[in-house]
C-alpha cells in the first residue's frame, strides 16, 4: 500500500512511502481512498506529535473521502462495502492519516458521502466542518441572534458563515476586498474590514454588540472582546489567544471563552451525517480550490503555505 509521509522526525519532505496494507480490525471500516484534504495544520501535527507517535513513515491527513471496501467484526452501522464515504481522522489518535491508499478507522468515524459530490469535494468536509458546528455548539445562540467570524473566507470559516444562516443567525464576516463576494455569497449580513482591530470595527457596525464570536483567524481574544455585548460567547480555533482576557475583564462582562477541540466530535455520526444532508441541502459548499495528485503531495503543501489559497487542496489517490 502507498502512503505519503514524513519519515522521520528530523525532516518533513513528503514523500511516497510502501508500506504493509490494513485490514478493518473489530469495530472498525476501512475506506479506499480516493481523496484526501489537505489541511493547513498538518506539518505542525506531524512535527509535534505524529514523528514521536508512530516511529516509521506516518501518514499525514485529517479528512479522507473514497469508497468502503470492508467492514470489521462487530460493526453495528448500516455502512456497506461499496458505499461512496467520508471520514474525519486524527493520526495521532488513529495510528494513520488520510494520505494512505486504504485507511481503517472505527466506524462511527466514517459516513456516507453527499450524493452528487465528487470525491475531492467530499474530501474537504468532514473535520472542517466538525470544527465549525463544534464552535457554533460553544457559544449556544438561538435564531435571531447574531455571531460575528473572523477568517470568513477561508474553509472552516465559511462553513460557519453558511451553518449559522441554516441556524437563523445574523453574521458579521470580515472578508479581504478580494473576497466579499465570496463571503456574502455564503450568506454573510454584515461586512467589516479584516485585521487585528476586527472588534471595535464590528462595534461600529452592531453598536450594542454581536452575541457570540467565531474566531477562526487566530487573533488575540482581547482584540476580539469588544465585539461582544456583555454576557457574549467567543469561540476560538486556536487555543493560544485563549487567555489574552484578563480574569477581571471576563468577570465583569461575563464573557464565555471556548476553545474548540475536535476530538470531542470524533465517534459521533449523528454529527458526521448532519454535515452530509446539509451539503445535500445546498446549505454547506465544499470548496476545492485545486488536485493534486499524491506523489505531488510537497507541491500540495507548499503551495498551501504560501497562503494564497482559497479553498483546499486535494490529494487524489
Amino acid at each position: 500500500m502507498k502512503t505519503v509521509g514524513a519519515g522521520n522526525r528530523r525532516g518533513l519532505a513528503l514523500q511516497i512511502y510502501d508500506v504493509v496494507e490494513p485490514h478493518a480490525g473489530p469495530g472498525q471500516v476501512r475506506i479506499r481512498v480516493h481523496a484526501a484534504a489537505v489541511d493547513p495544520g498538518e506539518r505542525y501535527v506531524h512535527s509535534s506529535v505524529a514523528g514521536r507517535t508512530c516511529g516509521k513513515p506516518c501518514a499525514l491527513g485529517v479528512e479522507a473521502a473514497g469508497v468502503l471496501d470492508e467492514v470489521g467484526d462487530g460493526v453495528s452501522s448500516d455502512l456497506r462495502v461499496g458505499d461512496r464515504v467520508m471520514a474525519a481522522t486524527l493520526p495521532a489518535l488513529s495510528g494513520g492519516g488520510a494520505y494512505a491508499q486504504y485507511l481503517c478507522l472505527p466506524a462511527d468515524w466514517v459516513t456516507r458521502a453527499p450524493v452528487g459530490m465528487s470525491h475531492a469535494q467530499a474530501a474537504v468536509l468532514p473535520l472542517s466542518g466538525l470544527a465549525a458546528r463544534q464552535a457554533l455548539d460553544l457559544i449556544g445562540l438561538n435564531a435571531g441572534q447574531s455571531v460575528a467570524v473572523t477568517g470568513s473566507a477561508g474553509v472552516v470559516g465559511g462553513y460557519v458563515v453558511q451553518m449559522a444562516k441554516a441556524d437563523g443567525l445574523t453574521v458579521v464576516a470580515d472578508p479581504g476586498p478580494a473576497d466579499e463576494d465570496l463571503v456574502r455569497s455564503l450568506g454573510a449580513d454584515l461586512i467589516v474590514p479584516r485585521g487585528a482591530h476586527f472588534g471595535r470595527r464590528v462595534r461600529w457596525t452592531v453598536p450594542d454588540g454581536v452575541d457570540g464570536v467565531v474566531d477562526t483567524a487566530g487573533l488575540p481574544s482581547a482584540a476580539i472582546a469588544p465585539a461582544l455585548r456583555d454576557g457574549g460567547s467567543i469561540a476560538l480555533l486556536h487555543g493560544h489567544s485563549l487567555h489574552s482576557i484578563s480574569a477581571a475583564e471576563r468577570r465583569l462582562r461575563s464573557l464565555d471563552i471556548h476553545a474548540v477541540y475536535v476530538p470531542d466530535y470524533l465517534g459521533d455520526p449523528g454529527r458526521l451525517s448532519r454535515l452530509r444532508l446539509q451539503a445535500e441541502a445546498g446549505e454547506l459548499t465544499p470548496r476545492v480550490a485545486q488536485t493534486f495528485p499524491a506523489e505531488q503531495a510537497g507541491e500540495a503543501h507548499h503551495l498551501m503555505e504560501t497562503g494564497a489559497v482559497r479553498g483546499r487542496l486535494v490529494l487524489e489517490f
